[in-house]
């Protein structure tokens, strides 16, 4: 049986209204997690993410609840269109705490994908690694804005 739900959490050392701002507007999404990004942000808005070398990911916005949710429905795959049995769940989940920032990210779906077991575990393991890495990258990318803004 294939996991449904990826959850992972991790404070950032900056305020709520930076994160939002991170992982809403499409100039920061593009310096953490995708090459580019076309953004429509309210609910049933189009979202486009783009991966250089990997290609395209559709979907659509979900909920925006400034500055705590953000989510988001996504294709499991690269350029594949939206369609019922290929869609995931994105839900990022702010809270502040302290001086810096609790991020949610939930991802769920997996298990009711289109395909075999295998494609389904395929797409489980590689969204897990992947959040792992953006999330390592999201943290960097905040830390470097904070000290180039404290530079200035």
């Amino acid at each position: 049986m294939v996991p449904d739900r990826i959850e992972r959490e991790i404070v950032i050392d900056a305020p709520v209204d930076i994160v939002w701002a991170v992982v809403t507007e499409p100039e920061q999404i593009s310096g953490w997690f995708s090459d580019s990004v076309e953004l429509d942000l309210r609910p049933g808005g189009e979202a486009t993410f783009i991966f250089d070398g990997h290609g395209t990911v559709h979907g659509r916005v979900e909920r925006v609840e400034p500055p705590r949710v953000f989510a988001f429905r996504w294709v499991a795959g690269h350029g594949a269109e939206v369609a019922d049995g290929n869609l995931l769940l994105v839900e990022f989940t702010l809270m502040p705490e302290g001086e810096g920032t609790r991020l949610k990210v939930v991802e769920t779906g997996f298990a009711q994908l289109a395909g075999s077991d295998d494609e389904r575990r395929e797409h489980f393991d590689g969204h897990r690694r992947g959040w792992e890495l953006e999330l390592g990258h999201l943290v960097a990318y905040v830390a470097e804005r904070t000290r180039e803004s404290a530079e200035r």
